[in-house]
């Protein structure tokens, strides 16, 4: 299969790199000095499990240079980019094109679907922790990487048989690959844990192994968790797995030190996920009828210091 990748840092790199080493045909969607550094050496991924894996074979091209039909195209920049992803596909996807981000934010496909009529757009999530270290060098620090994608319940399935055979060739690539009958339920249990680790660490200003610890930070990721979970049965979501426990069990699995990717944004001064990591499951709360005083309280206080 032909892979875009809009988004060429630590998820959209570290995933399309990997499925460059397997042989397939990849394009990272990059600008700036990564671009340069990508074009002139390729792309090096520093990895935990790996080792340093030095990728010649990938391709790197502006949004505005690409002039390719993908099979498959994985979103893979911040939120708050959406909107430049939604006219990239509008440009670069045909109807037999695969659609998935993979954003931090749960519902994105359907959000992007609006605005994306006659294509196809799935929901999907990944579990990675990557980031990039340098121009053209990108750390992945810990094993997981995990893609999960499907269809909304009310979505077209005519590209089912390539969805399928997209889980197969990911798992082929080292990858783990699933394709989900029930991709609210998942990516709302990404997001579940996500979310609560995002908004409770910028909120306490702490890295990774604060949440393994008694007291107010763990007590608050928790709580978060709860409120998701309660959002998510509103919705008529039915989990699998208790979101608290499963949300403890990744937390003591982290290396100490490890902040997220909204952490890291809203510390460089710049635009962050926080709208949607934050004040949409504060508008999910409303929407539902379900109280969220522990969102609309980091929602608040984000606000006050102009978090955007």
């Amino acid at each position: 299969m032909k892979f875009t990748m809009f988004g060429a840092g630590g998820t959209g790199g570290v995933l399309g790199g990997y499925l460059a080493l397997a042989g397939h045909d990849v394009t990272l969607i990059a600008r700036g000095r990564h671009l340069a550094a990508l074009q002139k050496d390729g792309l090096t991924i520093e990895s935990a499990h790996r080792g340093t894996l030095h990728i010649k074979n990938v391709k790197a091209q502006t949004a505005e240079s690409y002039a390719e039909t993908p099979d498959v195209l994985f979103v893979c920049c911040k939120y708050y980019g959406l909107s430049d992803a939604v006219a990239f596909a509008k440009r670069a996807a045909s109807p037999d094109t695969l659609i998935i981000p993979i954003l931090n934010v749960f519902g994105t496909g359907e959000v992007m679907q609006k605005d994306l009529p006659g294509l196809t757009v799935l929901d999907g999530c990944i579990y990675i922790f990557g980031s990039i270290k340098a121009p053209g060098v990108l750390e992945q620090a810990q094993k997981i990487l995990r893609v999960i994608f499907g269809f909304r319940p009310d979505e077209d399935k005519r590209l089912e048989e390539k969805a399928k055979a997209l889980e197969k060739l990911l798992q082929e690539a080292d990858i783990r690959g699933h394709y989900s009958l029930d991709i609210r339920r998942d990516a709302l249990t990404k997001f579940g844990f996500v979310s609560p680790m995002g908004a409770a660490g910028l909120y306490h200003g702490v890295t990774s192994e604060a949440f393994g610890q008694d007291g107010a930070v763990r007590d608050t990721y928790l709580g978060l968790i709860r409120e998701v979970e309660a959002v998510g049965k509103a919705m008529g979501v039915v989990f699998e797995k208790d979101l608290v426990e499963t949300g403890v069990a990744f937390i003591d699995a982290f290396e100490p030190g490890l902040k997220t990717s909204m952490q890291r944004d809203v510390e460089k001064g710049g635009a962050s996920e926080f709208d949607g990591l934050v004040n949409r499951m504060v508008a999910l709360g409303d929407r539902y009828g379900v109280p969220v005083p522990l969102y609309k309280k980091i929602s608040e206080w984000g606000r006050a210091r102009g978090i955007q």
